[in-house]
């Protein structure tokens, strides 16, 4: 049979297509039997460590690749400061930097396909990543992107609430004005203390459904709703170990944006690839 080349419209018409068909089979699960019997494991400290030195070994096994991949990241933190820096939009500044790591798991989906392909013995390149684009599981990760699109959509419209509570609703005459009045008057020390104790929450809330979600899909043909329910369980089951990976992916990435974002081009890889060794400890498939 003769094959064309279709355009890019009957490309994306197929992707969704194949997205829409992936939603349908989801909610169909929910409820139903599992495709697959799961196992949740019991982490330790000590499978963190072992985590870290095989995402440190995947990020040296194919570190220019992967920094070609992930430099994207960097520039697209430092397009949101500079939309942050519009007077107008300050306030937002630092909730887009701070929600920029509720992005990450989404960012680093083509860095666990690397590190799938390494642990099956293959040479992946940068493509690996690519390649993912119009796979059948391509529907799911979109899916679970989409989730947590909505909740930094969330998180920025609970960043502004605060800011219009507290210091505003009028906005900053400059720069240094607004900085004096975030640490310098009790409206601007509520914004913090309320600002954080709400990022905090959405900062769990991510960490508990995407902890092990994204690889899962990736690697099973799974619902989104059970690779979430999944991940949470996870959560709950390892509190402790769990807790400790979501400090040391904060202190990570805050230590990795201090020199202009630059140091990300190296945290956020052997995060990534540390994330998927962190789902081979945690789940086991029957």
């Amino acid at each position: 049979m003769a094959q064309t080349i279709g355009n890019p419209l009957s490309w994306a018409a197929k992707a969704l297509g194949g997205t829409a068909e992936h939603v349908s089979t989801s909610v169909d699960r929910i409820g139903g039997d599992a495709p697959v019997e799961i196992r949740v494991n019991t982490l330790t400290i000590d499978d963190l460590r072992g985590a870290l030195r095989l995402g440190l070994d995947d990020f040296a096994a194919v570190r220019a690749d992967v920094l070609m991949l992930v430099v994207l990241y960097p520039v697209m933190g430092l397009v949101l400061a500079g939309v942050g820096l519009q007077l107008a939009l300050l306030p937002l500044l630092f909730p887009l930097a701070a929600g920029f790591a509720l992005l990450g798991p989404l960012a680093a989906v083509g860095l666990y396909e690397m590190s799938r392909l390494r642990e099956a013995g293959e040479t992946p390149g940068w493509g690996a990543a690519f390649a993912l684009i119009g796979r059948p599981r391509f529907g799911a990760l979109l899916v679970l992107g989409a989730a947590h699109l909505v909740i930094f959509a969330g998180w920025l419209l609970a960043a502004w609430a605060i800011y219009e509570v507290t210091l505003g609703p009028t906005p900053p005459t400059s720069a240094t004005a607004f900085l004096s009045d975030v640490f310098t008057t009790g409206a601007g020390w509520a914004m913090l203390i309320l600002g954080m104790a709400v990022g905090l929450g959405f900062a769990l809330l991510v960490l508990a459904t995407s902890v092990v979600s994204f690889p899962m899909l990736l690697d099973r043909n799974i619902g989104v709703p059970r690779a979430i329910v999944t991940s949470v369980a996870v959560a709950r089951a390892n509190p402790r170990v769990i807790g400790t990976w979501g400090l040391i992916v904060a202190a990570t990435l805050l230590i990795g944006s201090i020199p202009l974002l630059i140091g990300l081009v190296v945290a956020l890889p052997v995060l990534g690839h540390a994330t998927w060794h962190i789902y081979r400890r945690a789940i086991s498939y029957a």
